[in-house]
């Protein structure tokens, strides 16, 4: 009364079952590998914000020691911005030379501006020292007394630091 019996389905139903048992044990792996994934990611993330900070600083306690040195008073600052439409942040360099307000860095004459950008390159190179660097016209700006005081400050890297200058 039933009708034809299917004499293989008891096979099928174990192939079945194997290829169940075999896509679920696949799904698990999967699911495991996200949350291993995930959680490496956030450790990288902590620890990579961690040391950015402590990098960030440093550069920025040497940044303010530099500028006071080369400008003989005065500070200066790197505060981080952060976007409001990405998650994405930028530098806001705060520089005063003795004298001055706290000003923006376009209201600095050109030889200030250079002194403001060599401070803030060696504050990255006390942090990070590099063997071996090569600046292009950095002294284009300056005028005589600058330029001693940039001589000064090169002649203080260069026992970790050989330099080359490109000079007009």
């Amino acid at each position: 009364e039933m009708g034809p019996v299917n004499l293989v389905a008891i096979n099928e139903h174990d192939d079945v079952k194997l290829r169940f048992e075999f896509l679920s044990q696949q799904e698990t792996d999967l699911v495991n590998s996200k949350l291993s994934l995930e959680s490496a990611i956030a450790e990288i993330e902590q620890t990579t914000t961690q040391m950015f900070q402590q990098t960030f600083d440093s550069v920025r306690s040497n940044f303010n020691q530099i500028f006071s040195k080369i400008f003989k008073g005065g500070n200066a600052d790197i505060v981080l911005e952060k976007s409001e439409e990405k998650e994405e942040f930028g530098i806001d360099i705060i520089a005063r030379p003795p004298g001055k307000k706290l000003t923006n860095l376009h209201l600095l004459s050109g030889g200030e501006k250079s002194l403001t950008a060599i401070s803030l390159l060696m504050a990255l190179f006390k942090v990070k020292p590099s063997p071996f660097c090569l600046l292009d016209e950095m002294d284009a700006t300056l005028d005589d007394e600058n330029v001693l005081r940039f001589v000064e400050l090169i002649k203080e890297f260069s026992n970790e630091t050989q330099f080359v200058f490109i000079t007009h």
